[in-house]
């Protein structure tokens, strides 16, 4: 008998590219997940539209309206574990998270974000990556934790900067491979080949000690 899919929230500030890429994967049968909410701090966020047309269920909280930053986290993480979720996935949410309400979710949270990490966390990834003279830039999904982008590394893409590229190009180029990666590691997670250990992710049983890479077939070691 067939496992039930695993149950997934997701949050996101902007338009939703990365969300419309889930949702594309498991159209297609490579995403075996239900979402079940798709939250955001932006009532006007383009992600809650792709939600509610996809028939998900959707919250948007505004964060002005709660005395400080962490009793809007826990009332937000409140509101996600009574989703059922067991899985939450950070697809361009633009908060950093409070220590406390991400305690109850170490090792079920994952965010996308441009750039190789542990280079350039926070923002401006692109022209941050053009400005050092860097060879390559990419993406990388990682483990969240209280650090902002520090949790550990679960898998990347990565791509050859271009001498003609500039801040667009760059992330332009880099969107697909950011639109493959996020639904290849949620997959993979889904179906119980990457997991956490409490310290860092590990796949098929052995710790990584490296971030998998985004290949032409799918994530490889």
């Amino acid at each position: 008998m067939a496992s039930a899919p695993a149950k997934v929230a997701v949050l996101a500030s902007g338009r939703g590219s990365n969300l419309a890429a889930l949702l594309d994967a498991r159209t297609r049968g490579e995403l075996p997940v239900e979402f079940v909410l798709v939250g955001s701090d932006k009532a006007t966020a383009g992600a809650l539209r792709l939600a509610e047309a996809a028939g998900i269920a959707t919250l948007a909280l505004d964060p002005r309206s709660y005395a400080d930053r962490r009793a809007f986290d826990l009332d937000l993480f409140e509101r996600i574990t009574d989703s059922g979720a067991e899985w939450l996935v950070l697809a361009g949410f633009m908060r950093i998270l409070d220590g406390e309400a991400l305690r109850p979710w170490a090792g079920r949270i994952i965010n996308i974000h441009p750039s190789l990490l542990p280079k350039y966390r926070g923002l401006h990834t692109h022209r941050r990556a053009l400005e050092a003279g860097d060879a390559e830039h990419g993406a990388s999904v990682h483990f969240v934790t209280a650090e902002l982008d520090g949790g550990p590394v679960i898998a990347q893409a990565r791509l050859p900067i271009g001498a003609g590229d500039d801040e667009q190009s760059l992330a332009q180029r880099l969107l697909p491979l950011e639109h493959r990666l996020l639904p290849a590691v949620l997959a993979e997670l889904a179906g119980g080949r990457l997991q956490w250990d409490g310290h860092g992710p590990r796949f098929d049983g052995r710790p990584l000690s490296m971030p998998l890479q985004l290949g032409t077939h799918g994530l490889q070691p």
